[in-house]
């Protein structure tokens, strides 16, 4: 939940753990990352032990945190990844760590 008060750059980030938080979000965001721009059905179909309702509530959080985009075309909606959450996530915070991972990389050699 974010914070009122807080810098957009923490809210957005927020948004982007919340999203990612959950299992089922990070292989919708896998299954869009190889396969390209996916129906909900065709999502739904990769996810058999995931109901459809339970895909399209995924998908509306993952729309709201920004990581995927919806195109509508005739009576359907097309998904696409948005990495640039992801990107600025990475950029913005989890780079602050990367000295910590080499160091414990370093340690194991």
């Amino acid at each position: 939940m974010t914070q009122p008060g807080s810098r957009p750059a923490e809210q957005q980030r927020t948004r982007t753990l919340q999203a990612l938080a959950a299992p089922p979000r990070q292989r919708i965001l896998d299954l869009l990352r190889q396969h390209g721009p996916l129906t909900a059905g065709a999502i739904a179909d990769h996810l058999p032990r995931i109901s459809r309702p339970a895909v399209s509530k995924h998908l509306r959080l993952l729309r709201q945190a920004g990581l995927v985009r919806a195109r509508r075309q005739g009576r359907q909606r097309w998904y696409s990844l948005n990495a640039a959450p992801l990107s600025r996530l990475y950029r913005d915070w989890l780079a602050l760590f990367e000295d910590l991972w080499q160091q414990r990389l370093s340690d194991l050699k």
